[in-house]
């Protein structure tokens, strides 16, 4: 089945999680806690599709306000597809980084924004990972395959933006 990404298309089969489709193929989203619905960094706002993806978990009522919600905005770690169907999200991150490029005076309002929306859910929010019962190692193995993702990502990112003019460039010879 086809879903987009921050505008890229994609294939995405039922049962992924949208971080996982969204990671497999690098696109830019948050995961600092490996998919833990914890962190809470891996908003994306669902554009289409919404029918197809598993209904709102018990933790995402918990962490996302009613706004954000109605908003289309969804954590990625939490959900999944359930059928087939064409999907398109964009990442949070993905839609500060093209705010802070063609409107950087909005962002304020939009730090505000989800300051506030983060703080009317802290109570329901504290409520609920106070609930949780944690494997430490898997989340300590999760934040850590999360952290290597990100320092991978940002590696490449340097590498596909090398000035060199040099064939025998490093950089030229991983390209190639």
């Amino acid at each position: 089945m086809q879903i987009t990404i921050n505008n890229n298309k994609y294939e995405a089969n039922v049962g992924d999680r949208l971080l996982d489709i969204a990671r497999s193929n690098h696109e830019h989203i948050g995961y600092f806690c490996g998919g833990n619905g914890i962190c809470q960094t891996c908003y994306v706002k669902v554009l289409e599709g919404s029918e197809v993806l598993s209904s709102l978990t018990e933790e995402e009522k918990s962490i996302l306000s009613v706004n954000l919600i109605n908003e289309g905005t969804r954590m990625a770690c939490l959900a999944t597809v359930e059928k087939e169907g064409t999907i398109r999200f964009v990442s949070a991150v993905e839609e500060i980084k093209e705010m802070f490029k063609t409107n950087p005076v909005a962002l304020g309002g939009y730090a505000a924004k989800m300051g506030f929306e983060a703080l009317v859910k802290f109570p329901d929010t504290m409520q609920l990972q106070a609930k949780r019962e944690w494997d430490l190692w898997l989340l300590l193995s999760d934040v850590v395959n999360g952290i290597g993702d990100a320092l991978q990502m940002i590696c490449r990112a340097f590498q596909s933006s090398c000035c060199c003019k040099s064939a025998d460039c490093e950089c030229n010879t991983k390209k190639g």
